[in-house]
């Protein structure tokens, strides 16, 4: 059987409180052997240890504040994220980033987490999980100003155009996570990156969010990265089993680096 990792998944969120050993199972049952959680902010940060703590050999943490997650409070977040960074249990800083699709009443606040995140990354010497929902340029504009040689990451969830996913990989050398939407109908995510290397891309759900065709709509899981895998096999037109080395490679040399 492949093998294949989760590498941004939320599984620790209320939505899987039913049945969350049978969803583990079904990943495993479809090659998952490993999965990254992200955490969002203080309030999912006791969910993400109760999972680490259920599924020790299966589950990764990462740690840092969402950029939805920026509010009034928002250094004292930052500082909870700082104190669990210092315990090493970690394996990314993530995930962070800048959102102004929802909202960007506090963008001033997301730009100066973002920095500080960036600041621990180099600190703790870990790869970023960026979250850049409706924000390339003006991520791009903090990149280009904070990237040094050996900070590493991943933009999570990747949806932009070829032009933005070439200066990803040329000026940050990071790499790019397909979800769901790889699998969407209406998407032109599949023509963006059909010329890009395997060697460039990681693998991911964001379960519960952006389930994959044909769940689209429905509640994500960790064992529907396989269906993200099937369809860039086909982008590629190469095997799902090439895939899922690949991947698996990319995953172990950016958060497992043991």
């Amino acid at each position: 059987m492949m093998t294949l990792t989760d590498t941004h998944t939320h599984l620790y969120l209320p939505e899987f409180d039913d049945d969350r050993t049978d969803m583990v199972k079904r990943a495993q049952e479809q090659g998952v052997s490993r999965c990254i959680l992200p955490n969002i902010d203080s309030e999912s940060l006791p969910q993400m240890k109760r999972m680490k703590a259920e599924f020790p050999d299966f589950c990764e943490m990462a740690m840092a504040l969402h950029p939805t997650s920026v509010k009034e409070n928002f250094l004292e977040e930052l500082a909870i994220c700082y104190k669990e960074l210092k315990t090493g249990k970690y394996v990314a800083i993530g995930e962070m980033g800048i959102d102004l699709y929802w909202d960007k009443t506090f963008y001033e606040q997301q730009q100066q987490a973002f920095r500080t995140q960036i600041k621990w990354a180099k600190e703790f010497d870990l790869p970023v999980i960026i979250h850049s929902r409706d924000s390339f340029s003006e991520i791009f504009e903090l990149m280009d100003e904070l990237w040094t040689p050996g900070l590493q990451g991943v933009f999570h969830c990747f949806s932009g155009t070829q032009l933005e996913a070439e200066k990803i990989i040329k000026d940050y050398q990071f790499k790019l996570g397909l979800g769901g939407v790889l699998t969407f109908k209406n998407t032109t995510l599949r023509e963006e990156i059909k010329d890009i290397g395997c060697e460039h891309f990681l693998l991911e759900t964001d379960a519960p969010f952006l389930a994959p065709v044909p769940y689209r709509g429905k509640r994500n899981e960790s064992a529907y990265v396989s269906l993200v895998a099937q369809k860039l096999a086909e982008v590629k037109a190469c095997s799902v089993e090439e895939i899922a080395d690949i991947t698996n490679q990319n995953a172990r040399r950016l958060f497992f680096r043991n």
